[in-house]
């Protein structure tokens, strides 16, 4: 029989393995992007912190749930604070300021036109909206594999030559904007304690669109 020692050990290491994958992977998208292996491990390490981090923005009214909302496993770590009447709305720093940030900072060092950038953006905000689903008690959720798709055929048809970073901006943005923003709308109707922009499943989202997105552009 083993011990619960060991199996914390075992934990340990499937974690750190685990970790050292997805920084690899990271690492080979964001030397497409022009980052070096140093600065694609802190963007990640950043990424996955401030996952865990929503900053309220405002409070609002909203309906109860017409029905419960699904049971999470037991194994999951984040339990939902019960329903109040209201629902918090809040900006993930993981899952909404990074990506934005490092947008941005794409869109300023790698010269792509305007039109071109915004063009793409609305095309996957687009089939974002059209594929997300409201979830009642717990928000917005969307097939993860639909943006990163659009996003990398958008970026290889409208610019070829710099599909990689076209791919992430539009391929992270169109999510946050597409299955957050547009879908605000619909939070005082699911009964969500917290809607977190960028947060908890489009954060899945969010984050493995702009991996998968350069990957395949």
């Amino acid at each position: 029989m083993r011990s619960p020692g060991n199996y914390l050990l075992l934990f340990f290491v499937a974690l750190v393995v685990i970790l050292f994958i997805q920084i690899q992977i990271f690492s080979l998208v964001l030397s497409k992007l022009g980052l070096s292996p140093h600065s694609a491990a802190l963007l990640l390490i950043t990424t996955l912190i401030g996952s865990a981090v929503n900053l309220p923005l405002a409070r609002i009214k909203a309906e109860k749930p017409p029905e419960p909302p699904p049971q999470m496993p037991r194994y999951w770590p984040f339990k939902l604070p019960p329903f109040t009447g209201y629902t918090v709305i809040a900006i993930n720093v993981g899952g909404a300021l990074v990506p934005l940030l490092f947008s941005l900072y794409l869109f300023l060092n790698q010269s792509l036109p305007l039109p071109t950038v915004l063009l793409a953006i609305g095309i996957v905000s687009a089939i974002s909206y059209g594929f997300s689903r409201p979830i009642a008690g717990l928000g917005v959720g969307m097939p993860i594999f639909i943006a990163p798709l659009t996003a990398a055929i958008t970026a290889l048809l409208l610019a070829p030559e710099q599909s990689p970073p076209l791919a992430y901006i539009c391929g992270t943005l169109g999510v946050l904007i597409g299955a957050d923003l547009l879908r605000l709308k619909d939070i005082p109707k699911l009964g969500a304690p917290i809607a977190s922009i960028g947060g908890a499943g489009t954060f899945d989202g969010i984050f493995f669109t702009g991996i998968i997105a350069v990957l395949l552009a």
